[in-house]
């Protein structure tokens, strides 16, 4: 069983912002893999699936991004999900150039609220997605530029990002070492 979290905020004014590329993430993988439509449960957004003999649940939690823990750690305790091998969170970060992916196990939030909740709830010890969306120039500018939608110069290398990711969501799925993701996606 794989558990797939897309980290966002929910209603129109946040869709299609750098901050919800999480959710983004989830929505296409959705679609291209054919699940069933999300419903309204665990105060998140859930649709399950299974995939070359695997269950596979998608959750976009609807608490907003501070509180997305919440969400999480129902799912988890129903499902009786193993963090450690089966949870994996796809999120953005400033941190990285945009466009670029990284795949980490443990660790701390880095400054990411969405992470720093999951983590109180379950500990440290899950697979992260990280997705590079690029950094404000100025510092005091970060909230404004995380809410903000992807200029189309910059979609031509957000998009490469969101295909890369969903074949390693599929890597994921297979089971595939998480030493062999983390070669193959963390290219510098």
């Amino acid at each position: 069983m794989k558990l797939i979290v897309g980290l966002g905020n929910p209603g129109r004014e946040y869709e299609r912002t750098r901050h919800n590329v999480g959710f983004d993430i989830i929505d296409e993988f959705a679609q291209k893999n054919g699940f069933n439509q999300f419903k309204d449960k665990f105060q998140g957004m859930i649709t399950e699936k299974t995939i070359n003999g695997e269950k596979v649940i998608l959750l976009k939690p609807q608490t907003y991004m501070n509180l997305s823990g919440n969400s999480v750690v129902q799912v988890v305790k129903f499902y009786k999900i193993d963090p450690v091998d089966e949870l994996v969170v796809v999120y953005d970060d400033m941190d990285l150039p945009l466009g670029k992916t990284r795949v980490k196990i443990n660790g701390s939030a880095g400054g990411h609220n969405g992470i720093k909740s999951i983590i109180s709830h379950l500990g440290s010890n899950f697979i992260r997605v990280k997705c590079g969306i690029g950094k404000a120039k100025n510092k005091d500018e970060n909230i404004n530029f995380v809410l903000s939608k992807f200029t189309k110069e910059e979609s031509e290398l957000v998009d490469p990002m969101f295909l890369s990711i969903k074949f390693l969501l599929e890597d994921v799925i297979k089971d595939t070492e998480i030493d062999k993701i983390m070669q193959k996606y963390n290219k510098k």
